[in-house]
């Protein structure tokens, strides 16, 4: 998927109406499903291969609307996904896909209201997934850029609001967390075996850990701490993604297909005993 940076500022959040205006995220999209992500200004222009496209063409029209450069190339253009904006957004750190992210807000019964603790915040992938389905963060990164990188596109997405919901700090999760409670943890960072033995100060009794790991022999690690308790409903997945062709009488499975990228191992916290 081809892109462009986002020239989002600090007032580019989505505009709920269906009509583009200044300010609003863009993704253009040519004949050959190559997409593109812009923000609408007055006067400015996009400029590719096939031409250069005046945003005030795109200005008051439609969501949905065709607009052609100067060399006849036509563009599509929508107001951007989730998915779209996690998969074209500037990123320092990669992000979890959104196969992964769907799934993750599952495993996690993430619900409007909870309070999340997130480490490993990244370039802000699953932190607006989050803040998006109406929760509020703490989260902890130990690298300064990629805690701006992630309140920018945070912000660039969901607008500022979105930030009164989201505290990134820059801690270290191995070596402490928050002494606050917390309804759910979601780990994404290489050693998370190491934030576990935090978790169950913070964690209420019966929520949720979530940890995003690549490797097998993360999984391995993460279990074996998880199964040494006070963690029961403990299980492991991946997520497959695979599209399909259709055109016509020609129907099969697309020849490439979004296979392995992380395991998500999941498990609830259960009351202490004496």
């Amino acid at each position: 998927m081809n892109s462009i940076p986002s020239e989002a500022g600090a007032d580019a959040g989505q505009n709920s109406d269906a009509v583009l205006c200044v300010g609003d995220m863009v993704l253009l999209v040519d004949s050959k499903k190559r997409q593109y992500l812009i923000t609408l200004e007055a006067g400015s222009e996009f400029h590719s291969h096939s031409g250069v496209l005046a945003h005030d063409s795109l200005l008051g029209q439609p969501e949905g609307s065709v607009a052609a450069t100067t060399k006849g190339q036509k563009y599509r253009a929508f107001k951007p996904t989730l998915a779209d904006f996690v998969t074209t957004m500037p990123r320092g750190a990669q992000v979890i896909y959104p196969k992964d992210l769907a799934a993750i807000l599952m495993m996690a019964d993430i619900a409007p209201g909870q309070r999340v603790f997130e480490t490993g915040v990244g370039s802000g992938a699953m932190s607006m997934t989050l803040l998006r389905a109406g929760v509020s963060i703490v989260g902890y990164e130990v690298r300064e850029d990629f805690a701006n990188k992630a309140k920018k596109n945070v912000e660039a997405f969901l607008g500022a609001d979105a930030l009164e919901r989201y505290d990134v700090r820059l801690e270290d999760s191995y070596e402490s967390i928050p002494d606050e409670v917390f309804d759910r943890v979601i780990l994404d960072l290489p050693e998370p075996w190491q934030v576990l033995p935090h978790v169950p100060k913070s964690l209420r009794p019966g929520g949720i850990v979530v940890a995003y790991t690549p490797s097998v022999t993360q999984v391995q690690k993460v279990r074996s701490v998880l199964e040494a308790g006070p963690y029961a409903e403990v299980q492991t997945q991946e997520v497959l993604h695979r599209g399909w062709y259709v055109e016509g009488q020609a129907v099969r499975p697309d020849h490439r297909m979004v296979a392995h990228t992380a395991f998500l191992t999941r498990a609830r916290l259960m009351v202490a005993q004496d």
